[in-house]
């Protein structure tokens, strides 16, 4: 399926679209790390949960759960907020 990249996570793909693979969300991240070594853990952290200031939309509609169903039709987004001081 097709991957939007935000611009902070391109250092990993080199891209801003990429296609990946999962039946879940989790499935997908952990793809996306496959070929992408170290990008989920900018994604997830070390409970297994979604990082505060990272958004993902699947098909348009918000997802904040990474058991969350997806389909090899669907458009995933992640959006990365930047933070800092």
């Amino acid at each position: 399926m097709k991957v939007h990249i935000p611009q902070p996570l391109v250092s990993y793909t080199r891209e801003r679209e990429v296609e990946a693979d999962g039946a879940t969300l989790g499935a997908l991240l952990d793809d996306l790390d496959r070929r992408y070594p170290g990008i989920r853990f900018r994604i997830v952290d070390e409970q297994d949960g979604l990082r505060p200031h990272v958004k993902f939309f699947v098909n348009r509609e918000l997802v904040r759960r990474l058991d969350v169903a997806l389909a090899d039709s669907d458009e995933v987004h992640i959006f990365q907020a930047l933070s800092g001081g």
